[in-house]
Formats: structure tokens, sequence, C-alpha cells
């Protein structure tokens, strides 16, 4: 049946393929996500964030010299001074996404290779965000909070660095593989609406660091990467898993937006969550109140008992940034920083057989008319 052009879709675009990529794949009944061929739970088990990354940008995991060259690559985490001061001066009236998109972009200042496709000098770029990006975001938190920033320590790997780099502590061995964890799962995602935004801009011959720009600017939203945020402050409200039953009855009744339920490609469990999932029952278990990860679970059982709808990677990923100290108005920016490798996968794929992505609208408006004379 043609769809008439009035008629409303809840998801613009639902099942049109834009594009053939390698980088990732998904099988919506089944509940599995490949990055490259490699299924995303075996990847959390056995990779890193910095050997995802690789394997994202590189098409395949690296060998020893392969690691050795990329981790030396990103071992170059401090700011240029222009950065570092822009963020300092905007560090009050600038919201944690705000600054993102503007350090992101002012990263290009100056750079060789500034506006190439050539592959080397997006790789370049791809490298430089992956690298900087968690340094900026930590920065900008703790002039925020009129703390002095945390050098980045090139011998903690990016994860493990992000977390003293923002806490001002060395979190756990078992905090910081859970964070790196949390970083491989928000990696890549296909063809979600900041990659398209990423690849629509990279197919006019703008460069990676334009695309990701544009990116971030994408994954803001709350119906897309802000929703893990959303999520929380709706656990905020709640307070306990006693509550939350209720409350969730409520919302649904009233119509309100659930954030973290639901997909527009799953049909089964995201295996993003049930990794998630997992690692916020463990951090659960160091106790303290509220207990986040039992009022996730109530919300999750009585939302599927209700609208039989599964968890997204935002619901489980809301409470394990919550029990790993990072501030709801970070998990956003923190989920850029980590999916900076999947868009910059991309954007290479794009400008490697580039093609402007023009699509076309049916027009709903007046027909045809004449401009009145004066």
């Amino acid at each position: 049946m043609t769809q008439s052009p009035t008629a409303k879709k809840s998801v613009q675009l639902s099942g049109l393929v834009v594009a053939e990529s390698s980088v990732s794949s998904i099988d919506p009944d089944a509940g599995v996500l490949m990055y490259r061929g490699y299924d995303i739970a075996d990847i959390a088990e056995h990779s890193t964030y910095e050997d995802t990354a690789y394997l994202l940008l590189h098409r395949e995991l690296p060998d020893s010299a392969g690691r050795s060259a990329f981790i030396e690559a990103l071992a170059d985490r401090e700011l240029p001074v222009a950065v570092a001061d822009l963020i300092d001066r905007s560090a009050v009236d600038a919201s944690p996404m705000d600054m993102l998109r503007t350090a992101a972009s002012a990263l290009a200042f100056g750079t060789s290779g500034q506006g190439s496709i050539d592959r080397g000098a997006g790789l370049a770029a791809a490298t430089r965000l992956i690298a900087k990006l968690p340094t900026a975001i930590a920065r900008h938190h703790r002039r925020r909070s009129g703390l002095d920033p945390v050098a980045p320590d090139s011998s903690l790997g990016l994860s493990e660095g992000f977390l003293t780099m923002l806490t001002g502590d060395a979190p756990s061995a078992r905090a910081a593989r859970i964070f790196d964890i949390a970083m491989i799962v928000h990696a890549e995602h296909e063809m979600n609406a900041s990659t398209f935004a990423a690849r629509v801009v990279a197919g006019t011959g703008a460069d990676l660091t334009s695309a990701v720009v544009a990116a971030i600017a994408a994954l803001s939203g709350p119906l897309h990467g802000g929703a893990n945020a959303a999520a929380m402050e709706l656990f905020e409200q709640w307070q306990t898993a006693e509550r939350t039953p209720a409350a969730v009855h409520a919302m649904l009744e009233r119509k309100e937006k659930l954030y973290g339920f639901g997909h527009p490609l799953y049909r089964a469990y995201d295996p993003r969550a049930v990794i998630l999932k997992e690692l916020s029952e463990e951090l659960s278990q160091d106790g303290g109140e509220p207990n986040w990860f039992a009022i996730t679970d109530a919300a999750e059982s009585t939302v599927f008992e209700e609208k039989h709808l599964f968890p997204n990677v935002d619901l489980y990923s809301a409470s394990v940034y919550r029990y790993l100290g990072i501030p709801t108005d970070l998990f956003t920016p923190v989920f850029a920083a980590s999916r900076t490798a999947g868009w910059s996968a991309h954007v290479l794929e794009q400008h490697s057989d580039n093609k402007i992505i023009r699509p076309s609208a049916t027009y709903v408006g007046e027909p045809r008319r004449a401009y009145p004379s004066r």
C-alpha cells in the first residue's frame, strides 16, 4: 500500500537502505550486532576500546605492531592551548554537548590535511578526535565545578585515563574495565541518525572533522543520544524500585515518553542492553541508595508487561554511568566520545566511493499560485 503524503510516520525513512557498508550489521529478529563480522558480545568480552576502534577504522583487528602504533598515536591526548582556553572560558555558560561540538571543530584548527578527504588525513583526524574528546569532556566538567583540570596520562588506557581525569582519582581495575566495555558497546551502530548525518555531510566532500561535528549535533537530541540522560532523570524522580511500577503505569496512561525502551530496528532484546544490564547489576552489588539497577529492572519488567517493549542501549547505560560517578549531563558527551570511532569509520567508507546524498520530499504545501500585484 502506498502511504498518502499526509500520513505520519513515527520514524522517517525506516527500512530504507541508503548505503552499502562493511562497518557493522544488525539482525533485528535475533538481536545480534556485529562489528566487521565480530559479535558484539565477543568483542565486549575479549577486546579493548582501542582494539575495537582500530577494527572499525582499519577493517581488521590489529596485530602487535599495529596495536603499538595505534596506542602511540592515541597517547597524544593533550588539548591545544587554544582549545583548552576555549573550554575554560566557556565552562560556566556552555552545556557539555555544546562544548563538545565546538571543541571537536576547534581541534581541526591549524592541522595538516585540514579539509582533505584523503584516507590518511581522515585517519589522522579520527585518531585526534578519539584521543582528545575525552580530555575535553573531563576538562570542561572540572572547570565548571571549580576544580583544576587533571592532565591526561598517556600510560593509561583511554577508559581508565578518562575516569582519572574526570574524578581526579584512579578508578579500580574493574571500574575501568566496565567503562571500557560501555565504550565498546557504544562505539558503532550501523545507520543511526547521527551516523547518517555524518555520511550526508561527508557525501558533500566535507572532511571527517566536519562530519563528526554534525554527528555530535545529531546525537544531542533526546530521541537519540540524549535518551540515556532522560532515562536517568526519570529514575531520579522514582527513587525506589517499589515506587517505579506505579510511576511507569501513570506515565503510560498519560501517554508520556518513556526513554530507554523500544528501537526502530530491534524486534528482540537489544544485545547492547544485555551486556549493560549485567554490568549494572554487578555495580549495584557494591551497595548504595538509590539502587539504580533495581529501579531500572523494575521499569523494564513493567514496560514489558504493559507494552511488550524491550529495553535499548540507553536504559542500562544510564545506571552504569551513574555507578561509575559520571554526572547525568555527561552521559551523552561520553556516548559521543565512544561513538567517534564508528562515525569515523563510516566517514572513511563514504569518502572511499563518494557520492552526494540527496533525497527528495513529497510536497504538501499550496498549489502553484500567482504572486499578488502591488
